[in-house]
């Protein structure tokens, strides 16, 4: 999602089908040298870090409980206004609570730098979807991408082609050229869903014989 953004691929995807060729808008930027902010440090946010790392970005990160395998990749944790200030690229991979609630709001965009790309594959309410409109009026965000939206459950994992769809806010955030949506699908993978299914019959089969499940709530 970083890459087909930075490089404007949904937009030439859709150009190329109707032989427009032309390279105007289409620029992006090398990611060599510039800022990544991770927000979130668990494992997915650590092998997105790894993965940056691998395009030579300068690595920021925030969370409560910084990750040792983080700081061997040479992660500096940082607060939030630093990491808002600082980065160029943001991307959310921590669980919704109602702390972060509408973490990026108006206040967190305002302190971010003109043209931020921000990607969110985590919790759609992470997101104020209205301050993000707005930042994106201001072309303070540059880029957005959102596998997941904080009013998603009316929406996503139903074929909605044949409506109209309700939500204006979702309407207007999906009309703009610099934002890339996706309908929850980052997990999905055909590795994922065995996994998801063997844990699944896993945790079953240790509650049935009477064992201890690792992955009980209570």
């Amino acid at each position: 999602m970083m890459m087909s953004l930075n490089r404007r691929i949904h937009r030439a995807y859709q150009r190329t089908r109707d032989a427009n060729f032309s390279l105007e808008g289409l620029t992006g930027f090398t990611m060599h040298g510039k800022t990544a902010g991770v927000i979130g440090t668990g494992k997915i946010g650590v092998a997105t870090l790894r993965i940056l790392k691998g395009f030579g970005m300068r690595l920021l990160a925030f969370d409560p409980y910084p990750s040792a395998a983080a700081l061997d990749l040479g992660v500096e944790y940082v607060d939030l206004p630093t990491l808002y200030a600082q980065s160029d690229v943001i991307s959310l991979h921590c669980p919704l609570t109602e702390e972060n609630y509408h973490l990026l709001n108006h206040a967190a965009f305002e302190q971010m730098k003109d043209g931020v790309m921000v990607i969110n594959t985590s919790r759609g309410a992470l997101i104020d979807s209205q301050a993000a409109i707005d930042a994106l009026k201001h072309q303070k965000i540059g880029a957005l991408g959102m596998d997941v939206y904080e009013n998603e459950r009316d929406l996503f994992f139903e074929d909605k082609s044949n409506d109209v769809i309700q939500d204006d806010v979702f309407r207007r955030l999906s009309a703009c050229h610099n934002v890339l949506f996706t309908g929850h699908q980052a997990f999905l993978t055909a590795e994922a869903l065995i996994s998801i299914s063997q844990t699944t019959l896993d945790n079953l089969r240790q509650v049935d014989a009477g064992e201890t499940c690792p992955n009980a709530l209570v």
